[in-house]
């Protein structure tokens, strides 16, 4: 699709603030008027500036469970990776995906959604547990064997006794009273200590995905801003207190900027629970994270998106998008982390093509489709997704130091990003997004040789050869990201 594409990609556009230019004592590109159309541009890396931030690596979810074709309710029916999958098909997904062909480890985080595709019940329906047997294991395992951190636990509705409905989907919480949030707390809590009884890690909690969405066919919970402000005041303290390093975050949706944001800014005891606030910009232009202001008024806590995926299907523009997804939060807004929203999802989903770096089919599945020779209990790459992230997880190593580009001029097609591997390694990246060729021209501030490796909706990891610094010219052709890493 053409350029013009992004103006219809996203379920919702929220445009807030004005340039990320200089966020606090952050050193961002100066933004330009962007030429419609440019052959080249001037660069010059700045490793003899401090580093920007610490890059933590990036997070992905899981789904462990079923959800309907176009996310249209629960089904009974048990499908879920890595349960679906042969062992040796497991292993397989272990170390191609989820450690992004690295020997050591690729995703950082793994988004597990609590009370939709991890669903099953215990204690009169108070608490969560695994809905089939051996789910609970297979995910430690699975964290285990690809050397994932932990999970990024967040529910999308609280065991189905809370709520007002008595149901996953729909409904709010029965009560707002504050013993009742106080159950609930430990409740919640009880839930974290049954994942980790079983070895399953907890790296970062949320209270409500997309608190203010009550009407849509899967799990949810309903809440106002006053409403979410008193339950997380209540519920994060008693995770603090039982998981002190665990990041806690806020509000899933419009980060700090929104109105239960603004509702937690108000409230200096809900503050003291909050460690970053995170972002949906679902499916949309790279250029919303460039321009638009998400770190102003955070109060010194991150921010990041812990969200992104397409409402439709997946293509070659969208490709070199989401790369500059990733760039763009780090470069604009100092953002550590970047989630993509699922590693595999079921070929008969109809929402699988915009959602997923991969497909598995189920076991039993007789409808093949577009894949007939995906065998049952087996995967496969959705390339146009997996290329946008899969350079990122083999070039960027977690706890990369990000350092400042200057740019000649901040082209909303062509990004560039630059990093230290925490061995000291440079590295950059480069896009473009466009139909023709670019030309970057960089001073890397290093007589060294850096190797590239590019990627694009149909390639993954082409070695490119070697060009020796400091000054490098680069030609990237149409709808393709570019690794260049020092050497050796």
């Amino acid at each position: 699709m053409s350029p013009s594409e992004p103006h219809h990609l996203h379920r919702r556009t929220v445009l807030r603030g004005a340039a990320a230019t200089t966020a606090g004592a952050l050193l961002m590109p100066v933004l330009k008027p962007t030429p419609a159309a440019a052959a080249e541009g001037g660069y010059v890396i700045r490793y003899d500036q401090p580093k920007q931030q610490t890059i933590r690596g990036l997070g992905f979810e899981i789904q462990s469970d079923s959800i309907g074709s176009g996310n249209n309710g629960l089904p009974e029916a048990i499908s879920g990776v890595p349960y679906d999958l042969t062992p040796a098909e497991r292993t397989r997904f272990y170390q191609q995906m989820l450690k992004g062909g690295r020997s050591d480890r690729g995703f950082r985080y793994c988004r597990l959604a609590l009370g939709l595709y991890y669903r099953g019940l215990r204690d009169n329906n108070t608490r969560l547990k695994g809905r089939y047997d051996g789910q609970t294991a297979l995910l430690a395992d699975m964290i285990s064997q690809a050397g994932i951190e932990g999970v990024a636990a967040e529910y999308w509705s609280p065991a189905p006794a809370w709520k007002s409905n008595n149901s996953y989907i729909g409904g709010t919480l029965k009560s707002f009273a504050t013993a009742d949030l106080e159950a609930l707390g430990d409740a919640m809590v009880d839930d974290l200590d049954y994942l980790s009884s079983f070895g399953v890690p907890i790296s970062a909690w949320g209270l409500q995905n997309e608190p203010e969405m009550g009407h849509v066919a899967y799990s949810c919970c309903k809440y106002s801003p006053a409403e979410y402000a008193k339950a997380f005041r209540t519920i994060a303290k008693k995770i603090a207190l039982a998981y002190p390093d665990v990041e806690i975050h806020a509000d899933s949706w419009d980060g700090w900027s929104g109105a239960f944001g603004t509702a937690l800014r108000n409230d200096p005891e809900a503050m003291k629970y909050v460690k970053a606030w995170t972002y949906h910009r679902i499916g949309s232009d790279s250029n919303d994270s460039m321009h638009q202001d998400y770190h102003s008024g955070a109060l010194g806590l991150p921010v990041y998106s812990n969200e992104f995926e397409y409402q439709v299907p997946t293509s070659n523009w969208k490709c070199i998008n989401t790369a500059q997804s990733i760039m763009n939060w780090m470069t604009f807004q100092n953002s550590p982390t970047w989630y993509w929203l699922h590693a595999l999802k079921p070929i008969g989903n109809s929402e699988a093509s915009g959602y997923s770096l991969g497909y598995w089919r189920p076991p039993g599945y007789t409808e093949p489709g577009n894949f007939p020779d995906l065998a049952e209990g087996h995967w496969t790459w959705n390339p146009q997704n997996w290329n946008a992230v899969a350079g990122f997880l083999r070039y960027m190593p977690w706890d990369s130091a990000r350092y400042v580009v200057d740019e000649e001029t901040a082209y909303e097609n062509h990004r560039i990003m630059a990093w230290k591997t925490p061995a000291g390694k440079p590295v950059f990246a480069v896009t473009n997004r466009t139909s023709s060729d670019f030309t970057y021209t960089i001073d890397c501030q290093t007589a060294a040789s850096f190797q590239g490796y590019r990627f694009g909706p149909s390639t993954t990891n082409q070695h490119l050869g070697q060009k020796a610094g400091p000054d490098l010219t680069i030609t990237v052709p149409k709808e393709s990201i570019e690794f260049w890493v020092r050497t050796p």
